[in-house]
């Protein structure tokens, strides 16, 4: 007998390397995975490079839905944490 999918709990956080995914497909990839989280989830995002254009394109389109705190900010390794509201 199979129960219905569970999604993690609020407090869990998804990873999202974009290190990982080709240039000419990150941002839809990250706006997918921006739109699958729930109010209350976080996706852990980590990048070679500080994304500011991106993080200009999530205000945009997000507003105050989605909330972006630096982890990491250091050369080579940026961790950004988008909370979904």
């Amino acid at each position: 007998m199979s129960g219905p999918h569970l999604h993690l709990l609020p407090e869990q956080i998804y990873p999202f390397d974009a290190r990982g995914i080709a240039k000419r497909f990150r941002h839809a990839a990250i706006f997918g995975a921006l739109d699958a989280l729930q109010p209350g989830e976080t996706m852990r995002f980590a990048n070679d490079h500080d994304p500011i254009p991106l993080l200009n394109q999530l205000q945009q389109r997000y507003g105050s839905t989605v909330s972006i705190n630096y982890v990491n900010r250091e050369p080579g390794l940026i961790v950004i944490d988008f909370v979904r509201q």
